[in-house]
């Protein structure tokens, strides 16, 4: 496996696709304290299916890597530096098919972009995940990230309903 660089104008709204699978979901609820985080496990597998452009047009000065087996690419990360605070915003990270995952892509993308972030003088890195990729929040955690945020609202009137709640998960880069 090689990262290689996305070429802006190549890339550019270039669309991916994957799907989220799992058994289990953050469970977010209001309690006396405030909120109360816990992991409900499902009776029954849901599959979130996850559509995304690469280099969308509201990103600032965007970099993108891309994890290539041969000639195919079969996974990407993406991000930009925010100005106003500093901190690097990791955009996209996605390995497209179920057959690359838990082998090495995306932790390989996943350092390649925080060396990007560190590089910019970023002083922390940050992205979204929603309460249903279990998957991610644990890659995530396991990489350094913790839970800094989250929006029980943020897709929709349903999020909690829907287990598709937003989550911002960030790591201190100094």
């Amino acid at each position: 496996m090689t990262i290689k660089e996305l070429d802006y104008k190549e890339f550019k709204n270039k669309k991916y696709h994957a799907d989220i699978k799992t058994y289990r979901v953050l469970s977010i609820e209001p309690s006396e304290q405030g909120f109360s985080l816990k992991w409900t496990q499902l009776d029954e597998e849901i599959v979130m299916p996850l559509d995304d452009d690469i280099f969308s047009d509201w990103l600032e000065n965007p970099k993108a890597f891309g994890a290539y087996e041969g000639n195919s690419l079969v996974g990407l990360v993406e991000g930009f530096l925010e100005q106003w605070n500093n901190r690097y915003r990791i955009t996209n990270i996605c390995v497209f098919d179920d057959s690359n995952r838990r082998a090495g892509v995306g932790t390989a993308l996943l350092e390649h972009i925080l060396q990007e972030a560190k590089t910019s003088g970023a002083r922390m890195a940050v992205l979204e995940t929603q309460s249903f990729n279990h998957t991610a929040i644990e890659f995530y955690k396991k990489h350094g990230f913790e839970i800094i945020g989250f929006d029980r609202y943020a897709y929709s009137n349903k999020g909690p309903e829907e287990n598709n709640m937003r989550i911002e998960m960030g790591a201190k880069l100094v």
